[in-house]
């Protein structure tokens, strides 16, 4: 068995830890990336392809060329809601356009760009196991058959939301988050599709609700090129995803005769971010620690983010000669009060879901106009009307709504609560010390949650 020693060992080459991997080799650290595909088959993910925008990433990469070696589609305006028992409605995009890119060539740039800026990456390099001795130390690997002991002060977990060494570590004594179960995660399953003819979509990111709290959409990487897929809630009886999106793309005529380009699988975390996603010599980011909005399972931006973050606050305790979890928790902090706040408050819709079937929350969407929409669940997890507009909103849509006014009314409570609990995530602690207070206060929204919405607790 060989040794190799690093500063920082990242496992899994995708956005977070290709971050990660970045913003340590430009602070001068010696890192390697462990990833288990190939050269050929790195940055081949199973995802949507759509983003809102490129400028949250992080500054520790050539920007423009992921732009333009990537971004297929940058004129993305507005998301269209197909509705199954009325008529379609459009959310515009106001602040900024949305893009669709090529997720494979995506990944690969950031491959690329992290062994630019120094990183190593060893391709074919299966993690095994998870070294400790009273922190983590390092991980066990398998290489073309070969054993390798990778020997680091820092492992950053970016395995993706099945990753393997969470099964491995040891976090007794630590305030890690183990409170993980598959019923918080979902399926998915998605197809790059070429069409005859150019769609009349190319502008929109497209949604249709399916059953078991899932989602069908088609994003248009061009007017001709179309990810289409879908995903259902784990916590839900099983749904065929091959055959549901066939029998879809079936009925839509812009399908006909289409060749499909590229089919994938995944599971990816429908929950709040880990509440800690640290240990001492050990920290996660992106999918592996719960990083993705819950209600569309976008990603990117927030991995990114975290990847970076977690980096930057590796390279600090390695350089205090601190690995300990108090040294490693600002990372906890910067994603908590950062972009956490907003997913663990749209998680409150996935509870809220759960609650209720499809078909009545389906037949409320149907009598909503696309504002009450946007109020109700907030386009940053939070409510947007005014009272005065929501009164007269809700006058017009009474009648429409006759027989869900009481899951109308739970909506909107949830929808207050949604921004009481981003006041809770504001207030994160600093320190390990005040953890167990903060889990408190924010546990005591969760409890009104569940008795608002009737629903099962998810954690």
């Amino acid at each position: 068995m060989t040794t190799d020693t690093r500063d920082i060992v990242v496992v899994g080459g995708g956005t977070a830890g290709c971050f990660a991997a970045a913003t340590a080799a430009q602070d001068g650290l010696d890192v390697a990336i462990l990833e288990r595909k190939s050269e050929d088959e790195g940055g081949h993910i199973a995802c949507g392809d759509a983003i809102k925008g490129k400028s949250t990433f992080p500054d520790v990469i050539d920007r423009d060329y992921l732009r333009e070696e990537s971004f297929t589609n940058e004129n993305i305006q507005r998301a269209h809601f197909i509705n199954p028992k009325g008529d379609n409605y459009d959310i515009p995009f106001v602040d900024d356009s949305g893009s669709v890119i090529d997720r494979k060539r995506y990944g690969e740039v950031l491959l690329e760009e992290a062994v630019r800026v120094g990183a190593d990456i060893h391709y074919n390099t299966v993690v095994t196991d998870v070294e400790q001795n009273g922190r983590v130390t390092g991980v066990t690997a398998k290489h073309k058959g070969d054993t390798v002991a990778y020997e680091a002060d820092v492992v950053i977990d970016a395995a993706g939301a099945l990753s393997i060494l969470q099964d491995k570590v040891d976090f007794a004594g630590t305030n890690y988050d183990t409170n993980v179960d598959y019923s918080q995660f979902c399926s998915a399953y998605r197809e790059v599709i070429e069409t005859e003819q150019p769609v009349d979509y190319d502008d929109a990111i497209v949604f249709k609700p399916t059953k078991e709290l899932g989602y069908l959409w088609y994003f248009p990487r061009t007017d001709r090129e179309i990810n289409a897929g879908l995903g259902f809630q784990m916590n839900k009886p099983p749904m065929p995803l091959v055959d549901v999106l066939k029998r879809d793309l079936e009925n839509q005529p812009e399908f006909e005769n289409a060749e499909v380009k590229d089919k994938l699988g995944a599971a990816l975390p429908t929950r709040r971010p880990y509440d800690s996603a640290v240990a001492p010599g050990f920290m996660s980011v992106g999918d592996a620690a719960g990083h993705v909005n819950p209600t569309t399972g976008g990603g990117i931006p927030g991995a990114a983010k975290a990847g970076h973050w977690a980096a930057q606050v590796a390279a600090d305790a390695i350089a205090d000669g601190n690995l300990g979890e108090s040294a490693l928790w600002e990372y906890n902090r910067r994603v908590q009060t950062d972009f956490g706040k907003r997913f663990a408050a749209m998680d409150l819709y996935n509870i809220f879901g759960s609650a209720h079937e499809v078909g009545e929350l389906t037949d409320i969407v149907t009598a909503l106009p696309g504002e009450m929409l946007i109020d109700l669940m907030g386009t940053k997890g939070e409510t947007s009307l005014g009272w005065i507009e929501k009164i007269k909103t809700g006058i017009v849509t009474a009648i429409e709504t006759r027989g869900h006014w009481g899951t109308l009314h739970e909506g909107y409570k949830v929808s207050n609560l949604a921004s009481e609990l981003k006041s809770v995530y504001d207030e994160y602690p600093s320190t390990p010390s005040e953890f167990e207070g903060w889990q408190d206060r924010r546990d005591g929204v969760m409890e009104k949650v569940y008795e608002t919405t009737g629903a099962e607790p998810k954690y």
